[in-house]
């Protein structure tokens, strides 16, 4: 069986040579546009560990990176804060485990509140924080309040991903719970949180939850599925976003043993649909019978792009469009890769949810003052930062399997 290879020997830790907050250089990136689609990847920094997410607050020129062991750093001028944030004594680690999500609120710079997913030894858990009243540098860590804590009963096939949509709501992904074969049929049960698309308004609470149902979840009533469910049928779903200016839903679901998939869901779709997982592992029937169902493809959405093993692939990882205003031929251009094959594609839509896939050429990444042709090997995500710039996380860097990289998107003719 294969699992999304964030693998044992990741973990190390460690804190020397790490700024303080005062010595932080918020990497806002002024930039004269520049024509081009010839990408690189410039490297910022590295990690104590593998990298898995760049993020930040709404309109603000901060990033901030999510190590798996349970850090949440700033970086600035090329190393990284001491941590914003240590959940290390509450996580579990690693493998497909650890800290794995952080969104900020949209209303960040006057609530200070921010959300992160991680996993414990038997669970999958949201919570929210704030930020320190003294420090924007620093979040409050006694200000943590759990909104869910999904039981979980392996240690891979957790998702984590989260970002609020356009409509203000935070949404959630859930891998089915481990094992191979969605040993307790998560996929195709609604009323499980497990496999599943989650969606809740934290802009409200209703006792006892620190969150609001939205009206519209497809199962908001409860009655044949779970209220937070927004949509079902995933394997593991490791990174998605939402393109930022037309709201459009791309979201890579990471494979058993044969097949990666890439859907998107339009803006303005209809909610609770249904991908297939474990019905369907991309278009080919899986699990059929045993209580999953039979395979038949209505009521399926299937993928816009998929991927054999066959071709290198094990896991897929879901990027971002990019809306920045560095590199202005590559707007609407989306990212995407995979652990295993590192190959660098893109993805455009010409509406309606067809999509255009291809490898760019001549793709390179710079660490230091060395080239390589290619992309940076064991990518853990592509995600855009406030102002729409690209980065993108890995696993390793610059030939440690102690380490991850935070690298930059550039672009040239």
């Amino acid at each position: 069986m294969r699992t999304l290879a964030l693998i044992a020997t990741l973990c190390a830790c460690g804190d020397s040579g790490a700024k303080t907050d005062a010595q932080i250089d918020a990497p806002l990136v002024s930039c004269t546009p520049s024509p081009g689609t010839k990408v690189n990847w410039r490297l910022l920094a590295k990690t104590d560990g593998p990298a898995m997410i760049v993020v930040s607050p709404p309109n603000d020129a901060r990033l901030f990176v999510v190590e798996q062991q349970g850090r949440i750093r700033i970086v600035g001028d090329n190393q990284l804060s001491v941590p914003f944030l240590d959940l290390t004594d509450q996580i579990a680690c690693c493998g497909e485990q650890g800290l794995l999500g952080l969104a900020f609120d949209p209303l960040y710079a006057t609530n200070g509140q921010f959300y992160v997913f991680y996993t414990t030894a038997n669970g999958n858990v949201l919570a929210r924080y704030h930020v320190s009243a003294n420090d924007p540098n620093k979040a409050d860590a006694q200000s943590g309040v759990v909104l869910f804590d999904i039981p979980d009963f392996a240690s891979n096939h957790n998702a984590g991903m989260l970002e609020f949509g356009p409509d203000g709501d935070l949404y959630i992904t859930t891998g089915d719970g481990g094992g191979g074969g969605d040993p307790h049929l998560n996929g195709q049960n609604p009323k499980a949180l497990l496999a599943k698309m989650l969606r809740i308004d934290v802009r409200q609470e209703a006792s006892p939850l620190h969150y609001s149902i939205p009206a519209d979840n497809p199962f908001a009533d409860g009655t044949n599925g779970a209220p937070e469910v927004y949509h079902y049928g995933f394997r593991n779903p490791w990174r998605w976003a939402f393109d930022k200016k037309t709201g459009d839903l791309w979201i890579g679901d990471v494979g058993q043993d044969a097949i990666e998939e890439l859907d998107l869901i339009p803006a303005g779709a209809p909610a609770g649909q249904n991908f297939g997982w474990s019905l369907y592992e991309a278009d080919a029937c899986y699990n059929n019978g045993n209580g999953n169902g039979t395979c038949s493809p209505a009521g399926i959405t299937m993928p816009q792009f998929q991927a054999p093993h066959s071709d290198g692939w094990c896991a897929i990882i879901g990027g971002d469009v990019y809306r920045g205003a560095c590199y202005p031929d590559l707007a609407g251009t989306y990212f995407y890769s995979d652990y295993c094959k590192a190959v660098l594609y893109e993805a455009t839509t010409s509406g309606g949810g067809a999509i255009t896939v291809s490898t760019p050429s001549g793709v390179t990444y710079t660490e230091g003052t060395d080239s390589h042709d290619g992309q940076p090997p064991a990518p853990a995500s592509i995600h855009a930062a406030a102002g729409g710039e690209m980065y993108m996380t890995t696993v390793q860097c610059c030939g440690s399997t102690t380490q991850g990289g935070i690298y930059r998107l550039e672009a040239a003719p």
